[in-house]
């Protein structure tokens, strides 16, 4: 059977961390929501996404073929469901399509708002799904636990080095050349994943859950509170708390980092802070993307939403509920505003307009140093989000 991955609604409304994938790419957990359905079924899966990622994101269509929403999370129960499918069925919960069962002339013609046009059947379980930026770091400790289940089933850690202080041994899983010394691992409150090649340095203090990913580094003296994941190839210090970074970001030193998510090739400078709860204790609301306007999250504690490839100089401070767009380079003193369009370049006392021509420039150094290249079809999607965000940026 051919897999393939959908986006629906929910793509619009987790921008601006969706300008530059589809929603079936997002990491929460350990792995990403693709990985968790790869990992479900045992082949790999193609996508329906946005026109201008599809180059990326490739298609693949076969004589009959299965179609699963991208923002749903894998389980058992729905796999079943969903393998238990007819042809020209869709599987739905609460007026959702979770999945379909499509003959290669339909692909074509598939739209996810169009339920009455198949057969339906009613999912009656729950499901874990990510439709808006917080779910992603308020469901990350149920699905880090799930992925850590998935990922370390009948395998061994790599024995864990006497210099540590550890609790909840049983809880924590090493890959092969990680490297853990002198730091102390709590797992009592939930599991600690360390990937492969990942180092923590000395004095790192982590309660879990928390997830580490191949190849990046946790600095001397950090302070981690689950549930906490860095993704690959990405360096962290300070103090960070309930958060996802993507991977290939930076935040190296000294700040804090809390209830918040990070994109791809980010970088907060030394001292960045972000405020996750108001003054007043009040609920936190966040842009929206489709609505063009904020909208409330139902959440006492939300911090920075940052999408790919933006950063900010050392000493940043960020508002309770920031949301920064693609390619945006944030500096000075004082707050700057809670939404930062993409390609913005300034801070609080004011932004001009970040040129698609520097942004490459920077992103070609960036990328090289962790031997990747800024091709012809990444320049071409950041050109169509630089044209499709050019509205925001009336300054």
């Amino acid at each position: 059977m051919n897999y393939i991955l959908f986006d629906d609604k929910s793509w619009d409304n987790l921008l601006p961390l969706t300008f530059t994938r589809p929603v079936c790419e997002v990491r929460v957990g350990i792995i990403t929501i693709k990985e968790k359905w790869e990992k479900y079924l045992g082949v790999k899966m193609s996508y329906i996404t946005q026109e201008y990622l599809q180059k990326k994101y490739k298609l693949k269509i076969e004589d009959e073929n299965i179609l699963i929403n991208g923002s749903v999370i894998p389980s058992n129960t729905l796999l079943k469901s969903i393998q238990n499918l007819g042809i020209n069925e869709v599987l739905v919960k609460n007026n959702k399509i979770l999945a379909t069962r499509l003959e290669k002339q339909n692909i074509a013609g598939f739209d996810y708002r169009e339920i009455d046009k198949y057969d339906k059947s009613e999912y009656t379980e729950g499901i874990v799904e990510i439709v808006w930026p917080w779910d992603i770091f308020s469901t990350n400790g149920e699905n880090l636990i799930a992925d850590f289940e998935l990922l370390t089933k009948d395998r061994k850690s790599e024995k864990i080095s006497t210099s540590n202080k550890v609790l909840a041994s049983e809880n924590i899983f090493i890959e092969e050349g990680a490297k853990v010394e002198f730091a102390t691992l709590n797992a009592t409150t939930g599991p600690i994943y360390i990937g492969k090649n990942a180092e923590v340095m000395e004095n790192s203090a982590i309660r879990g859950p928390f997830a580490l990913g191949e190849n990046s580094m946790l600095k001397m003296g950090a302070k981690i509170y689950g549930p906490t994941t860095i993704g690959s190839y990405s360096k962290v210090g300070g103090e960070i708390n309930n958060s996802v970074i993507f991977g290939y970001s930076n935040k190296a030193h000294d700040g804090f980092l809390g209830n918040s998510v990070i994109g791809e090739w980010c970088n907060l400078g030394a001292d960045t802070n972000n405020s996750n709860l108001k003054n007043n204790y009040a609920e936190v609301r966040l842009w929206n993307y489709e609505t063009e306007r904020f909208k409330k999250t139902g959440l006492q504690f939300c911090g920075l939403i940052m999408g790919d490839h933006s950063k900010c100089a050392i000493n940043t401070m960020f508002n309770t509920g920031t949301v920064v767009g693609v390619n945006s380079n944030i500096y000075g003193e004082g707050f700057p505003r809670n939404f930062i369009p993409s390609f913005s370049w300034g801070g609080a006392h004011g932004f001009s307009v970040y040129s698609i021509k520097k942004a490459f420039e920077v992103a070609e150094l960036v990328m090289a140093r962790k031997d990747k290249e800024l091709d012809e079809t990444e320049r071409n999607i950041l050109n169509e989000i630089f044209e499709r965000t050019s509205k925001y940026r009336l300054f």
